[in-house]
């Protein structure tokens, strides 16, 4: 099993209708057929010291093995998504684990 966490810092300029159309564009990944698990969010309210809360997106998906990943990566919807909201990302920093 492979995660992939996807963790996105908007531009501060971004308006709520924009994160919104974001949000949905994340949905739409759900709709990769090797997507086998999928969660979107955005920091949780626990303050600690090891916490960083300073994203504006948390996406984790889980796909079977390394060849479905790279099955993700090429996809039409994932394509799509980067394609329509590339714009909007500030930064954006991926840890995939196995």
């Amino acid at each position: 099993m492979i995660a992939h966490h996807v963790l996105f810092w908007l531009k501060a300029e971004t308006s709520s209708a924009q994160k919104e159309a974001f949000k949905n564009g994340l949905e739409s990944l759900q709709g990769i057929e090797v997507v086998k698990t999928i969660h979107i969010g955005t920091p949780a309210p626990i303050e600690r010291a090891v916490v960083d809360t300073s994203y504006t997106f948390s996406l984790v998906l889980f796909f079977d093995d390394p060849a479905a990943h790279d099955v993700y990566q090429v996809h039409p919807i994932h394509k799509a998504f980067l394609d329509e909201f590339r714009e909007l990302f500030e930064k954006v920093i991926i840890y995939d684990a196995a």
